[in-house]
């Protein structure tokens, strides 16, 4: 179990490192103009991705929940894999990338990277590290309640991100 936790502590960390470096970029883009979207949304979104790792842990122990090698060691490796896809996105949006929704008139639409094939492929990451964490440790209850909700957030979120990039767009096309 003790493993586990820095596996959670570590991935905590890690989105400690990411709201850093949304903050810097959103700076970035308000100062560029850019405009953000979807307010509203985003303390359900911090609130649902910190439950994610406080119940990870939660149902783990007080449920004894077992540590099933040939399964845990999968989900470890479909965890690290969205960590991959993540800081593909990241790195393939630069200064544009934020867990805010910001769009900065001007800039074209990132088609590149792992965008060449998925219009959000950061939600993918979202989506299998979201599942796959709690159930390194047999943490299903947390794993179905996770995937659940985040489906309906994401269900606002990418409607926001879509209407914010639409509108961007429909600003910047010649009259």
């Amino acid at each position: 179990m003790i493993w586990y936790a820095a596996l959670v502590l570590a991935v905590a960390a890690e989105r400690l490192a990411e709201l850093a470096l949304a903050l810097r970029n959103a700076r970035w883009s308000l100062a560029r103009g850019g405009t953000e979207a979807g307010r509203g949304h985003y303390p359900v979104m911090v609130a649902l991705h910190t439950g994610l790792l406080a119940a990870c842990l939660a149902e783990t122990w007080l449920a004894g929940r077992p540590f099933v090698p040939w399964f845990g060691w999968t989900m470890v490796a479909v965890v690290a894999a969205a960590q991959g896809l993540r800081w593909w996105c990241v790195r393939t949006l630069g200064r544009r990338w934020n867990t805010r929704v910001i769009v900065v008139p001007g800039l074209p639409l990132v088609t590149g990277g792992p965008y060449r094939w998925l219009r959000h492929p950061n939600y993918v990451a979202v989506a299998a590290e979201g599942a796959a964490l709690p159930l390194v440790h047999g943490a299903w209850v947390t794993a179905v309640l996770f995937t659940v909700l985040n489906a309906a957030l994401l269900t606002v979120r990418i409607r926001c991100e879509e209407g914010a990039l639409s509108r961007l767009a429909g600003a910047e096309a010649p009259a």
